[in-house]
C-alpha cells in the first residue's frame, strides 16, 4: 500500500474553464481529498490551475482528452497505478454549435456525437472499473435531453426509456442517427433536427445503463452514478445571456459529487437543480 492509496481523488473533465473551472473550485473548497483539473490543452489546464492557486485553491493538473483514447487510458493508468483508482469522476468536457454556425448538419451530428456520447462513453469504460467502492460518478448531461427524446417517436422514446436497452444497443442507435443525418434521413428514421440534444439523450440514457450494470455487477461498492443538468449557464459554450453562473451551473454537478457515504440514491437518474427529473 503506497502512502498516496490512501489520498482520496476527484477527476473532472473539461476542468479549465466555464462550469468544469467552477466544479473544480467547488471540490477544491468541499471535498476532502485531492481535486484534479484535467484539460485538452496542458497549457491553458496550467493556466486555470495556477489561477485557482492564486485563491489559494490546490487543485493538481493531468492533461487529458476525450477525444484521444490514448489520453483516457494513459490517465486511467496513472491514476489507477499512483491512487489506486478514483474515487469522483465528473465528466464534465463536452461540446455544442452556435445556433448561427453554418456547418452542415451531418457535420454538425457527427462532431457532437464524437465528443458528447462517443468519448465520454470512452472515458467510461476506462474509468468505472478504478471507481473505488463509495465512489460517485457524474455526467453532465442536459435538460435539452429530456427535450429531444420527447420530441423523438415513439419507438425511439420506448427504448430510450427503456429498463432492458444494452450499451450496445444504445451505441448502435447513436451511431444510425449520425448515418441518416448524412443521407439526410433521420427525420423519417423518428429523429429531431438536435444534434446536441440527441448527444445529451445518448449521455443521459447511458448514465442509466451503466448504473444498473454497477448495482448488478459491484453492489457491495455502493457507487452513485447519475447524469445531471448544470441549467442554462453563462459559459463560452452557451452565451452571454443564460441566467446562470459557472458557480450556479456547478451546484447539481457537485451536490451529486458529494453524496455522502452510505447513500444510496440518487443512482441511475437525472438531476436537475438537486431533484430527480422524470425521463
Amino acid at each position: 500500500m503506497f502512502p498516496d492509496m490512501a489520498t482520496r481523488i476527484a477527476v473532472v473533465t473539461g476542468g479549465n474553464k466555464g462550469i468544469g473551472l467552477a466544479i473544480v473550485k467547488a471540490l477544491c473548497k468541499d471535498f476532502k481529498g485531492t481535486v484534479y483539473l484535467t484539460a485538452r490543452d496542458a497549457g491553458r489546464g496550467q493556466e486555470a490551475v495556477e489561477s485557482l492557486s492564486s485563491e489559494g485553491l490546490k487543485p493538481m493538473f493531468q492533461q487529458l482528452d476525450i477525444n484521444d483514447i490514448n489520453s483516457i487510458t494513459a490517465a486511467a493508468t496513472y491514476f489507477k497505478d499512483k491512487y489506486g483508482g478514483v474515487d469522483v469522476l465528473i465528466n464534465n468536457a463536452g461540446i455544442a454549435f452556435k445556433v448561427a454556425d453554418t456547418a452542415p448538419f451531418a457535420v454538425q451530428a457527427e462532431v457532437t456525437l464524437k465528443t458528447n456520447f462517443f468519448a465520454t462513453r470512452d472515458m467510461l469504460t476506462h474509468f468505472l472499473p478504478i471507481i473505488k467502492a463509495g465512489g460517485r460518478v457524474v455526467n453532465v448531461s442536459s435538460f435539452v435531453s429530456v427535450r429531444t427524446l420527447n420530441l423523438c417517436s415513439p419507438a425511439l422514446q420506448q427504448r430510450f426509456r427503456s429498463e432492458d436497452i444494452t450499451e450496445d444497443e444504445l451505441v448502435q442507435l447513436m451511431q444510425q442517427f449520425v448515418d441518416l443525418t448524412k443521407k439526410n434521413e433521420h427525420k423519417q428514421g423518428g429523429w429531431p433536427e438536435m444534434a446536441y440534444g440527441v448527444s445529451k439523450t445518448g449521455l443521459t440514457t447511458l448514465s442509466m445503463i451503466l448504473a444498473r450494470q454497477l448495482s448488478k455487477e459491484r453492489p457491495n461498492d455502493k457507487i452513485l452514478l447519475n447524469a445531471c443538468c448544470p441549467g442554462w449557464v453563462r459559459t463560452d459554450m452557451a452565451g452571454p445571456k443564460a441566467p446562470k453562473s459557472p458557480e450556479e451551473g456547478a451546484i447539481t454537478p457537485v451536490y451529486l459529487a458529494l453524496l455522502p457515504p452510505g447513500a444510496t440514491e440518487p443512482h441511475g437518474k437525472f438531476v436537475s437543480d438537486k431533484e430527480v427529473q422524470v425521463w
